[in-house]
């Protein structure tokens, strides 16, 4: 069983995750000149959102008054997200596309990690079922990226 110290600190990791998405995605729709596209990031970036959200009071449940609400300012994450101002600066939705993958790999590890760490319920069920639909986002962004020149 996790201290519930060491599963804020998860829940931490996480939303700081989920944050850099939202943001990356919110720059990706302005980006991108493909409706669809601009639809299917503001839908992401929402969800990320959501997601941070539903963690953070998880986080709350287990005692934490202030749970993280920003975004990371270091790590692969980030950069992979930064990489994606310059691909948006070249209206390039292929490059985006390749940039937005980049970063939900990193998301799909960070959310990978959390599982294989246990967590209990409810937040280990929260993160699984979180997990599965930052997977389908990856898999669908990948697909997309490969039908994108």
């Amino acid at each position: 069983m996790k201290e519930p110290k060491e599963i804020i600190s998860m829940i931490d990791n996480l939303t700081e995750t989920l944050k850099d998405g939202h943001e990356g995605f919110k720059e990706a729709a302005e980006g991108v000149k493909d409706p669809q596209l601009k639809s299917l990031f503001s839908e992401y970036s929402q969800q990320r959102s959501r997601f941070a959200s539903e963690l953070q009071s998880q986080a709350r449940n287990l005692g934490e008054p202030e749970p993280k609400t920003s975004s990371t300012t270091a790590g692969a994450l980030h950069r992979a997200w930064i990489n994606l101002k310059s691909a948006v600066t070249r209206g390039d939705d292929h490059a985006i596309l390749a940039e937005c993958e980049r970063g939900e790999d990193s998301a799909v590890d960070s959310y990978k990690k959390a599982i294989d760490d246990g967590l209990s319920a409810p937040v280990g069920d929260i993160v699984s079922r979180q997990y599965a639909e930052i997977k389908k986002a990856h898999d669908n962004i990948k697909t997309l990226r490969d039908t994108t020149e």
